[in-house]
């Protein structure tokens, strides 16, 4: 896949593979791509070259509506969460199933309070806003939104950025048991890779456009090209 803003090549020839069940955790230095290439994912960019398949349907340059059914099938946890601030947290979660109006507003509060449970987030907490939460249960919260809805395919855009240590583990855990549970397929754009390697399983290098390293995460250490060495020393593993 290919993608250019004007003469500012980002992705030059991205190929990358996501196998079923597994979360495949994406590095890169900062303005490397990452996040552009999870929005050509999305939809929301639309990529110069190359194709996208999600689940066996190349899903580039699809219309409207044959877009908003195949992104029914991913969640999507935005980096800094992306929550709403005027509502309610429930209400966050179920963001998409009360404007489908599918259901009744008692019925998706049930459904939201069982999602928010399974993050550690307890009933006398969801009618509170945002803002009254603290960073790492506001992640908590963007992590049961992307999760709501059993989706096929997960993307989770800087999951843990901005947090302790103990709060990432915390959050590492929930992402961890929620994806296995789920048998979902998930993309971890990160910098953290303590992190990633409690939550992943196979590991990919985005720089200059191309991804120039994937393969087991446990791996990572003993690879030779020297921006993915320069990034473990700095991490210092």
């Amino acid at each position: 896949m290919r993608k250019a803003f004007g003469d500012q090549v980002v992705l030059a020839s991205v190929d990358l593979d996501l196998r079923q069940g597994e979360n495949l955790a994406l590095f890169g230095v900062s303005g490397s791509g990452k996040s552009v290439l999870v929005k050509c994912m999305l939809g929301l960019i639309e990529p110069d070259g190359g194709s996208i398949w999600l689940g066996g349907r190349e899903t580039v340059r699809l219309r409207r509506t044959d877009r908003l059914t195949a992104n029914r099938k991913i969640g999507v946890l935005f980096q800094n969460g992306a929550l709403f601030d005027s509502i309610p947290i429930w209400q966050n979660v179920v963001f998409r199933l009360l404007g489908a109006g599918d259901v009744t507003r008692t019925i998706a509060r049930e459904r939201a309070t069982n999602a928010l449970a399974n993050v550690g987030i307890g009933g006398d907490t969801i009618d509170l806003l945002p803002a009254d939460l603290s960073g790492g249960m506001q992640k908590r919260v963007a992590l049961a939104r992307a999760l709501f809805g059993n989706p096929e395919i997960v993307l989770l855009d800087s999951p843990t950025a901005g947090l302790d240590p103990v709060l990432t583990a915390i959050i590492d855990s929930f992402i961890a048991a929620s994806l296995q549970r789920l048998n979902a397929t998930a993309l971890t754009i990160t910098h953290d890779l303590r992190s990633a390697m409690r939550i992943a399983q196979r590991a990919a290098f985005l720089a200059a456009g191309r991804i120039i390293w994937c393969g087991p995460i446990a791996m990572i250490g003993s690879v030779q090209e020297p921006a993915v060495q320069a990034f473990v020393r700095a991490s210092r593993l």
